[in-house]
C-alpha cells in the first residue's frame, strides 16, 4: 500500500526531520518585536522554500502589511476532498530568559526525550508535522491522495489582523472541506486527543479616573473617591461565592452540556487531587455544581490578569491616586456573542460604579466559542489516522483556551476544523522552557500521513 512506502519513507527520515526542526526553531521569529522584523521575515522564507522543496504548486510567500503570508497548494485529485492546513510560524518572546535552563532559548536542547526552544510546540513543531507528512507522500508516491491548501501565517501571537483581511479576500482560493490544525494537546501523555470544543473570549481594559492628579490620602481621603477603592468594588460585584458571574443576562444564551458530554469527562482519567497537588493550591475553585473539567473546558468564566494605580514600590507611601485599571476578560461558551458580552459589562459597570469617579473600558480582542460535530467524515478519518500514528484511540475533548482563527474560518470559509493537537499540557507554551517530545513529532507526522490517506475512504 501507498501508505506504508510513505511511513517507512517517514521512519528513514526521522534524524533529518530533526534537524530540520532545530533550524526554524533557531530563528527567533518574535511577531510582536519590530527589531525582529529580519527574523520573522527568514521564519516565512523557511516555509516557502520547505514547501517548495516537498514540490507543491503555487508555493508563494504573500505580502501583508506586517509579516508575510506563507501559502501552498496541491490540487491534482480531482473528485477527492479538499483540506486547508493552517499554522503560525511566529513565536512569543521568549522573555524573561532567567527561568531557562539553556543559555538561548532559539538554540535547540534535546534533553528527556523533548526538544526544548521557543516555539518546539506553539506552533513550529506541530505545524512542521504536516508539513514533513505531505513530503512524506510527494517523495514516495509523487503525489497526494487528496487535494491539499497550505496557509501559514506569522501574526498569529499578536492578534492576526492581516489573516483576517486575506481570508475574507480569498474565499475562493481556500475553499476547502476541512481546515486542519495542529496548536492544541493531547489529553494526557499516551492519550491523544481530537478537541472538538474552544471557548470564546471577550477582553476589556477597565479604567477608573479619580481626580486630577494624586493626592495625600491623609488630606483628602474620605472627600473624594478613591479609583483603586472604587475599581476594587466594581471586580468584586462581577463574581459570586457560588463561581456564578454577577452579570444581568450573561447565561441567558449558555449551551448546557450534553449527557453524553458529562458522562465521557468523567470517564477519563482525571484526579481532581492530583490536579491540585501539580498547580500548588489550597483547594480548587469554581461555579458550583460542576467538576473542574467540565468548568475548564464548558463553563463561562471571569477573571482578572492585571491591576494598576497608586504606589506600589518599596516601603509607603500614602497617596491616594487620580486613576486605578484593571484588565480582565470573559471566557465564553457557545451560543454567547462577545458583542453581546460586551454590552451586558458595560451596562453592568454602569450600574454598579460609585459616585465621584468616571470610567472608561476599552475593548480588545474577543472570538466567539466554537464546538464542532464529532460525527462527520473528516473527525472519523481524524479518528482512524491518530490511532493509526500514535497506536491508541483518540478520546474527544474540548478547550479552555480560544484559538480564534477557527471562528474565522467557519464564518469565512463555513466549514469546520479538526483540532489535532500533539503536544502535552506541560509543555510550558508561552513560557519558559517551551519544550515538544519527538516521539509525539514522529507520531504527529504519521498521524497527520494516515491523515491523507483516511479522507479518501469515507
Amino acid at each position: 500500500m501507498a501508505i506504508d512506502r510513505v511511513i517507512t519513507f517517514l521512519d528513514a527520515h526521522r534524524s533529518v526531520f530533526e534537524e530540520q526542526l532545530k533550524t526554524l526553531l533557531r530563528i527567533p521569529s518574535v511577531s510582536a518585536q519590530s527589531e525582529r522584523d529580519n527574523d520573522t521575515r527568514a521564519a516565512a522564507e523557511f516555509v516557502r522554500k520547505d514547501l517548495a522543496t516537498i514540490g507543491l504548486n503555487e508555493v508563494a510567500l504573500i505580502e501583508t502589511k506586517r509579516h508575510p503570508l506563507v501559502y501552498a497548494e496541491w490540487l491534482d485529485a480531482p473528485g477527492q476532498p479538499t483540506i486547508l492546513i493552517y499554522g503560525h510560524y511566529d513565536v512569543q518572546p521568549a522573555e524573561p530568559l532567567e527561568p531557562w535552563n539553556q543559555p538561548d532559548p532559539f538554540e535547540p536542547v534535546i534533553r528527556d526525550g523533548n526538544i526544548y526552544a521557543r516555539g518546539a510546540t506553539d506552533d513550529k513543531g506541530q505545524m512542521f508535522t504536516h508539513l514533513k507528512a505531505l513530503e512524506g507522500w510527494m517523495k514516495t508516491v509523487g503525489s497526494l491522495p487528496i487535494n491539499v491548501k497550505v496557509l501559514i501565517e506569522g501574526e498569529e501571537e499578536i492578534g492576526g489582523k492581516n489573516l483576517e483581511i486575506f481570508v475574507a479576500e480569498n474565499r475562493e482560493k481556500l475553499a476547502c472541506d476541512y481546515v486542519v490544525i495542529s496548536d492544541t494537546s493531547q489529553f494526557a501523555l499516551g492519550l491523544p486527543a481530537i478537541t472538538y470544543g474552544l471557548k470564546g473570549l471577550a477582553y476589556f481594559e477597565l479604567i477608573v479616573h479619580g481626580a486630577k492628579t494624586d493626592l495625600h490620602s491623609g488630606m483628602f481621603g474620605g472627600a473624594v473617591a478613591n479609583p483603586l477603592n472604587v475599581l476594587a468594588t466594581i471586580l468584586a460585584s462581577l463574581m459570586g461565592p457560588d463561581g456564578k458571574v454577577r452579570i444581568e443576562g450573561f447565561y441567558d444564551p449558555v449551551r448546557p452540556l450534553l449527557d453524553w458530554e458529562r458522562a465521557d469527562f468523567a470517564k477519563l482519567p482525571f484526579s481532581e487531587a492530583e490536579f491540585q497537588a501539580k498547580l500548588g493550591v489550597t483547594s480548587l475553585v469554581g461555579e458550583e455544581g460542576y467538576t473542574t473539567l467540565e468548568r475548564k473546558w464548558a463553563r463561562p468564566t471571569c477573571d482578572v490578569h492585571g491591576l494598576y494605580g497608586g504606589y506600589s514600590g518599596e516601603g509607603p507611601k500614602t497617596v491616594l491616586p487620580c486613576k486605578a485599571g484593571a484588565k480582565l476578560s470573559f471566557r465564553l461558551v457557545p451560543d454567547q456573542d462577545p458583542l453581546a458580552v460586551a454590552e451586558q459589562f458595560k451596562a453592568h459597570v454602569a450600574k454598579v460604579c460609585p459616585p465621584g469617579v468616571t470610567y472608561e473600558i476599552k475593548e480588545h480582542h474577543g472570538a466567539p466559542a466554537v464546538l464542532v460535530g464529532v460525527d462527520s467524515p473528516g473527525v472519523h478519518a481524524a479518528v482512524r489516522a491518530i490511532e493509526a500514528g500514535f497506536g491508541t484511540r483518540p478520546i474527544f475533548m474540548r478547550e479552555g483556551g480560544s484559538i480564534p482563527v477557527v471562528g474565522l474560518f467557519k464564518t469565512q470559509l463555513g466549514v469546520d476544523t479538526l483540532l489535532l493537537g500533539w503536544g502535552q499540557d506541560d509543555d510550558n507554551l508561552h513560557g519558559p522552557n517551551e519544550k515538544f517530545s519527538l516521539d509525539d513529532f514522529h507520531r504527529g507526522i504519521k498521524a497527520s500521513a494516515h491523515l491523507l490517506a483516511e479522507f479518501t475512504r469515507d
